[in-house]
């Protein structure tokens, strides 16, 4: 097997005609997949001659992530997770709303009264973020809530709980993973220009799809203050 690149868990190996296994260790946990199946076999015996180890059939559930397979597809979403966030934060009864965040909102820092438990506001901030594995509808709202770790106000809470009520009426909302019959690689990205209030930083979002399923997001404040819109549209495509 050879190890990723890009992530150090993952480890592969590409075989003809055409033929892939992948593997990806956390901590205990085991995850293999592929189209070798022979060779998935011949390497599920490896550990066991070596470790006890337990194989526990189709993948079901991972690190938080709940796995739905059929002949359509695959189904991965955080449900669980998600009802427990709710739950944590007493939310498990609040009204839904249709919108994760205020379009005409602007979140400032020192904005409202400074909360009297910030860490609360930390540790659901690093949970939302998690949740955006499976939900990239979440992904710009919460990447606008987390800068205000360090010293949340009131305001910011507000704008976090309203993502929660988002995410009250279908906590198992997920990502649907299918043959379409091809394999292209498909990339959007966008920018806004200026569009931070307190230093003016453009935002810039992008996704990848292969196959036609979203498999890559990410929405992040971009580093430098873009002197047009042509420069920060540029800046998202790099």
């Amino acid at each position: 097997m050879i190890r990723s690149g890009a992530d150090h868990s993952v480890f592969y190996r590409h075989s003809q005609p055409n033929l892939c296994i992948y593997l990806v260790v956390y901590v205990d946990d085991i995850v293999i997949t592929g189209n070798d199946e022979d060779g998935i076999t011949k390497l599920k015996q490896h550990p066991f001659q070596h470790f006890q180890t337990k194989d526990l059939a189709r993948l079901k559930y991972f690190l938080g992530i709940d796995v739905a397979q059929s002949s359509s597809g695959i189904v991965i979403s955080q449900r669980k997770y998600a009802l427990d966030i709710l739950e944590e934060t007493g939310m498990i009864g609040c009204r839904p709303i249709d919108t994760p965040m205020n379009p005409n909102g602007k979140l400032l820092p020192g904005q409202g009264e400074p909360l009297s438990d910030p860490e609360r506001y930390r540790r659901l901030a690093r949970k939302l973020n998690y949740l955006t594995v499976t939900s990239p509808n979440i992904s710009f709202p919460v990447s606008v809530v987390s800068p205000f770790i360090t010293s949340p106000c009131d305001s910011n809470w507000d704008a976090i709980v309203r993502i929660l009520r988002y995410i009250k009426p279908a906590p198992g909302k997920g990502l649907l993973f299918e043959d379409r019959g091809h394999e292209h690689i498909v990339g959007y990205t966008d920018a806004d220009w200026a569009g931070s209030p307190s230093n003016k930083r453009s935002t810039f979002g992008y996704c990848v799809l292969v196959g036609g399923n979203l498999v890559s997001w990410k929405s992040k404040k971009q580093s430098v203050v873009a002197r047009s819109s042509a420069e920060a549209e540029y800046r998202a495509t790099l």
